[in-house]
């Protein structure tokens, strides 16, 4: 369990000293303790300090989940730096761009990403150093940080831009042992607890993975990248028994799996990454399987809201109630919404971030009153569960009726010919908007855009139904595994 009182202490230091011999990562078939991690986070943050890294400076991390990547992570903040960990997946300009907004003194980078970050080096003129390099022996004493305070920021990680600019939300040592203490007094820990980390760790789930391993007791186990059949094998092989993912990626590990049972010890999957389908948690409850809706954002250090294990076939559907010491709540036109009434999802607590790094405008229009104000749409039922319907931004009028995009794209994946759906709103002369929909198909799968238009209308208002519907390879998602509707937006389909 979490000690509070290693909160300003350095977090690997604490656990090392507390169990030294515990595993606390595997990967690529290598197993680490405790006491070894801590060994190579100081090595590290030594050569960080030798490169002229100092205090507040920004160390920027470009590369897949890998056991250096986990290393780096907790050496930056006993070099004095913050972690500014990048999107792989970012085009070159992209991650020039947040090297310079947030004026990263180092770039670390690794074999995966070498050409890119040679490039990014030479476009913005920040030295960058391959990660192998770091195990150079340093001489002379070099003094390291071992204690923090809370509101210290720990970490910066950029927004996923959906509607605009990438912000960099600041999130401080407070914040992220908060989160993993309320996560960890809502779900439970046990010492045998494995947590996989199949997330990118530039992503604040993946993250709060390695935070909450190193303050839980808990080993990591570190997966490169998702793919289905490998994590499946980690689950059987390598013990892992809390998962996080968005539903995505748990409809392909299904796929994958077949009909074959997940074991006993498997007793946490966390789905999170905005509204789930309704026909994919009926199909995990079929089957057993230990699925709890979660709801978090960036700038809450990831969860705000998540189920408890007793409540997750209760409440079928809900991201549950707000973790502890996290107050929500549901406002429309700067009034608290009634029960069950759908309005903005307003979040306060200790793992709210305290803003965006150098956006005083943008920080005061979204931190307000001691609120952050998410742009998200839900509502709050009779008894307080939080029920997460869409984005703000993704929202669909259409001749003044509110259409849910989630919703819609619920209905067409209970269809059995569909395997993916994004729901998105298209100018119309008479309605103002109008649904439409992109739609992947299931393997040797067959349908009409008017066989589907129709189930939609089976299933829903008339309204709600998709006015047409576009058969598309894949659909455009961030890094996070979240659809990304405005690109759909952008494209017609």
């Amino acid at each position: 369990m979490i000690d509070p009182a290693a909160f300003g202490r350095d977090w690997l230091r604490a656990r090392a000293r507390m169990t030294p011999g515990r595993l606390a990562m595997l990967a690529g078939g290598y197993a680490t303790s405790f006491a070894e991690l801590d060994e190579r986070a100081d090595s590290l943050a030594r050569a960080i300090v030798a490169r002229g890294v100092g205090e507040g400076d920004r160390i920027a991390l470009l590369m897949p989940n890998s056991s250096r990547f986990v290393e780096l992570v907790h050496a930056s903040p006993r070099a004095g730096a913050i972690v500014v960990p990048l999107n792989a997946r970012l085009s070159r300009d992209e991650l020039a761009w947040q090297l310079r907004d947030a004026a990263a003194a180092l770039l670390v980078y690794d074999d995966a990403m070498a050409t890119a970050a040679r490039a990014v080096s030479e476009a913005t003129g920040v030295t960058a150093v391959h990660a192998g390099e770091l195990t150079e022996s340093v001489g002379g004493k070099v003094a390291l940080w071992y204690e923090y305070a809370l509101d210290q920021v720990h970490s910066i990680i950029y927004t996923s831009g959906t509607t605009g600019t990438p912000k960099g939300a600041m999130l401080t040592f407070g914040n992220h042992a908060s989160s993993a203490g309320a996560s960890a007094a809502n779900l439970g820990v046990r010492d045998d607890d494995r947590l996989l980390a199949s997330l990118p760790m530039f992503h604040v789930g993946g993250l709060a993975v390695l935070l909450r391993g190193v303050l839980c007791g808990n080993a990591v186990v570190v997966q490169e990248s998702f793919d289905p059949a490998r994590i499946n094998a980690a689950i059987d092989g390598d013990g892992v028994t809390t998962i996080s993912v968005v539903a995505n990626m748990l409809r392909r590990m299904l796929d994958e799996r077949g009909d074959a049972p997940y074991p006993p010890t498997l007793r946490t999957v966390l789905l999170g990454g905005g509204p789930a389908p309704r026909e994919l948690l009926e199909e995990c409850a079929r089957r057993g399987m230990p699925v709890l809706q979660t709801y978090g954002l960036t700038e809450a250090a990831s969860q705000v809201t998540t189920l408890i294990p007793g409540d997750a076939q209760r409440k079928l559907g809900s991201a549950g109630r707000p973790l502890s010491g996290t107050s929500v709540r549901i406002e429309s036109d700067g009034a608290p919404c009634p029960e069950c009434e759908p309005g903005e999802i307003l979040v306060r607590g200790p793992t709210v971030s305290p803003g965006y790094w150098n956006r005083p405008d943008e920080t005061m229009a979204t931190f307000r009153g001691g609120w952050l104000r998410t742009g998200d749409v839900g509502y709050l039922d009779e008894e307080g569960y939080l029920y997460v319907l869409d984005r703000r931004d993704d929202l669909i009028v259409s001749g003044g009726e509110n259409v849910y995009p989630a919703e819609v794209e619920s209905v067409l994946q209970s269809h059995p010919g569909v395997a993916e759906a994004g729901v998105y709103g298209f100018a119309d002369a008479r309605w103002g908007t109008v649904p439409a929909a992109a739609v992947v198909l299931r393997d040797r799968a067959c349908a009409t855009e008017v066989q589907l238009i129709e189930w939609c209308r089976e299933h829903l208002a008339r309204y709600k139904a998709p006015t047409r519907v576009s058969f598309v390879d894949s659909l455009p998602r961030n890094a996070g595994g979240k659809l990304q509707r405005r690109r759909l937006r952008e494209r017609g389909g």
